[in-house]
């Protein structure tokens, strides 16, 4: 209902006449430093959104230093914003989500996932909204996707002995023993090896035909390099952290990872690629959830404008159509639908795995 709502609001609110002030939102990200990078991400997505919105934005740089939470507050506040957009480090947020909740200001992060902060969030009644997965989303799509379409298989699971990959492997672990799904193999190898030929055929010997492995990029092309080379006919499967430099070992045709996918999605798909390709800016990392905020806060306000209702209110339950698709927000402020998608590799990028078959 509020979908349709969305559709009639923001026809309505394009027929008014225009505001004596353009919507101002403030882009948290970092400007210097090992983050400069990905800030660089934030804001060339948010301009791209905002350009094309008529949105004023006021860039905010985060130093992610401990304590420097009431400083962005203030000067989100000072600068006139209504919401504000970014925040890739936590450090950014405690002691500053008190304060923009009095004044009013909700805000999204794009990176943080940290359970605690939204939990004390939701029990103080703070507009902050989380554009990212939650710490979980990631293990419960894997799980999801594995007893969806390895239920009969003989499965493997492997873990490269890091705190990340071991979770995953664990928590896949217990969500198949929990529908009866027991693993043929299980193991932690030694990341970093130039081959990995022994566990191959250990492998082969458990007769395992599907194979989950937390570890990072390079170490799963290696066991797909040497599975090919030892003839074992598999299926593996890896999680984000497979959205790397595809070096120095390339990754074979056909391997599977959950992720985020990095196409622009929805109407403005077409024309966005376009701009990206023009303006040379690649659609990675935080270029598209960026892009993706602006615009759902642009919708927002139109609705809190027509409607009378405060801007954090229009967030809550509607879905709004986004270059990352169609983004709701439930009434815990979190991702109502998980973002990670099944992609496969084929040739030189990770494609989206058609909904038909997800």
């Amino acid at each position: 209902m509020k979908r349709l709502l969305l559709t009639g609001v923001m026809t309505a609110f394009a027929c008014m006449p225009a505001l004596a002030e353009p919507l101002t939102l403030a882009v948290v990200a970092p400007k210097s430093g090992l983050f400069d990078v990905l800030g660089e991400q934030v804001r060339q997505g948010a301009h791209l959104a905002a350009d094309r919105l008529s949105i004023s934005l006021v860039d905010i740089d985060e130093s992610c230093t401990e304590g420097s939470g009431p400083k962005i507050a203030e000067e989100i506040r000072k600068a006139g914003a209504r919401a504000a957009i970014g925040f890739l480090c936590s450090e950014s947020l405690v002691g500053g989500l008190q304060p923009l909740a009095e004044a009013g200001i909700p805000a999204i992060t794009l990176s943080v996932r940290w359970k605690g902060l939204m939990e004390d969030a939701g029990k103080e009644g703070w507009p902050f909204f989380r554009l990212a997965p939650d710490s979980d989303a990631e293990a419960k799509k894997l799980s999801e996707i594995i007893l969806r379409d390895w239920a009969g298989d003989a499965v493997a699971l492997l873990d490269d002995g890091t705190i990340r990959g071991r979770e995953l492997a664990d928590a896949i672990r217990g969500s198949l023993e929990e529908s009866g799904l027991k693993p043929v193999f299980t193991d932690t190898f030694r990341p970093g090896q130039e081959q990995q030929i022994a566990l191959v055929r250990r492998l082969q010997k458990a007769g395992a035909t599907r194979i989950f492995i937390g570890g990072d990029r390079n170490d799963v092309a290696v066991i797909a390099r040497d599975a090919r080379a030892e003839n074992l006919s598999v299926t593996i499967l890896g999680g984000d952290a497979m959205r790397a430099a595809d070096e120095p070992v390339p990754l074979e045709d056909g391997v599977l990872a959950v992720g985020l996918d990095e196409t622009p999605q929805g109407p403005v798909s077409e024309a966005l690629t376009a701009e990206l390709a023009e303006k040379k800016v690649v659609a990675e990392g935080y270029v598209l959830p960026a892009h993706a905020a602006v615009t759902i806060l642009a919708d927002a306000a139109g609705i809190s404008s027509a409607m009378g209702t405060p801007l954090p209110d229009a967030l809550v339950g509607t879905s709004f159509e986004t270059v990352m698709g169609t983004v709701t927000f439930g009434d815990d402020h979190e991702l109502s639908e998980n973002p990670y998608r099944l992609l496969e590799w084929k040739g030189d990028a990770f494609v989206a795995v058609p909904d038909k078959t997800q």
